[in-house]
């Protein structure tokens, strides 16, 4: 059996291996250090942003970001529903109830005119919305020019989850700078890693107080412990932000890597009828995951059987997010839903995508997918 290749797995490098090495040697293994303080600075001026608040998980910022704006019980967040469940559950962790909005047919972003007609709809039922949080899908921003607008007509702020979209932009705009604030996810499968971890982005010096505040369990500046409100242990460490800081120096080399990856895999089903790469023109992408729909009428065979042909070599891949609004532990909450987003789901297929992978792993994965079509034609 060949090894495994993953679909994408950290790309880390001896450079990684020396900062955390410092780091450690440095004394400053916990709580926070100058590494955290320099990732954020770092983070925030590649961003383009004022401040910047380093934590242990994007759900971490996701949950701080809906509490600094106010988010709580007794009220609706609209979200997207082709995401991953990090993003409804940290709505769910503030007592706000998520309402889901389908998919764009092209980029399988949110689906703007819907997110129009869903917070007309629930203006009129006298139901309070308290934000919008839509969903960098899969390293390609949102079209935040139509979403910005429709929130400011509604006075309804926007908090980004750009979770998976560091290093993308929208109208030359970079990804983690839009909205009252942003949050961006550098767990082990993200364009760049720190294992575990994530960050919030904002212009805002109060949102990012208070969730800087909320975060180190939100202790006030006194010598004893003292506290006024349920804070979290949600900061991210010294350690992990040293690894951070030297993904951030190899952020460009990765995307480089993976949009290489993404022009092959482009050539290559240019030649196979029935599949087509998704999420349409990507020229202000990340490239962080290449998906692809597959017509089974068409190309004679279904995403999930090519699934298990790159299963059976040993390869990884997945299908694209299940929505929210089909998640049995979401079932039964509102949303503006048209099926597009479960059309995505039942054909699309994630292939290997990471900056680490070689090129003869990488020529593994298109054998076994022209062997495929080649059969099922």
């Amino acid at each position: 059996m060949y090894e495994q290749i993953y679909m994408s797995k950290p790309d880390v490098t001896e450079l990684e291996e020396k900062a955390v090495l410092k780091a450690i040697r440095s004394g400053w293994v916990a709580p926070t250090g100058p590494d955290l303080t320099a990732f954020e600075e770092e983070m925030a001026q590649r961003v383009g942003v004022k401040h910047a608040v380093a934590l242990g998980s994007g759900t971490a910022g996701l949950h701080l970001g809906l509490l600094s704006l106010g988010v709580g019980p007794d009220s609706v967040v609209v979200t997207s529903t082709m995401t991953f469940a990090a993003t409804a559950n940290a709505i769910s962790y503030t007592g706000a109830t998520p309402y889901f909005i389908d998919a764009d047919p092209v980029s399988g972003n949110m689906d703007t005119d819907l997110l129009l007609e869903a917070l007309n709809e629930l203006r009129e039922q006298g139901i309070k919305v308290s934000a919008v949080v839509p969903v960098d899908l899969l390293g390609k921003a949102v079209d935040y020019t139509t979403i910005e607008s429709i929130c400011a007509e509604f006075g309804i702020p926007l908090l980004a989850d750009a979770a998976e979209s560091l290093g993308a932009s929208h109208k030359g705009k970079k990804a983690g700078s839009f909205g009252s604030a942003s949050v961006v996810s550098f767990n082990g499968n993200k364009i760049m890693t720190t294992s575990g971890g994530g960050m919030l982005l904002t212009d805002d010096k109060d949102i990012a107080d208070r969730v800087r505040y909320l975060s180190t369990q939100a202790r006030q500046p006194v010598v004893h412990y003292e506290h006024i409100d349920i804070g979290y242990n949600y900061r991210l460490s010294n350690i992990l932000a040293a690894l951070g800081r030297a993904q951030l120096t190899r952020l460009d080399s990765m995307i480089t890597k993976r949009k290489h990856w993404r022009e092959r895999y482009r050539d290559l089903f240019g030649k196979i009828r029935g599949v087509e790469i998704f999420g349409g023109e990507d020229s202000e992408d990340n490239y962080w995951l290449t998906s692809i729909i597959v017509n089974s009428t068409v190309a004679g065979s279904t995403a999930s059987e090519l699934q298990d042909a790159l299963k059976q070599e040993n390869i990884e891949s997945r299908p694209l997010w299940k929505p929210m609004h089909l998640q049995p532990v979401f079932e039964g909450l509102q949303g503006k839903i048209n099926g597009t987003s479960q059309s995505m789901f039942e054909n699309g297929l994630t292939l290997p995508s990471g900056s680490g992978m070689t090129e003869d792993q990488f020529e593994r994965v298109l054998k076994v997918i022209s062997n495929h079509f080649q059969t099922a034609a």
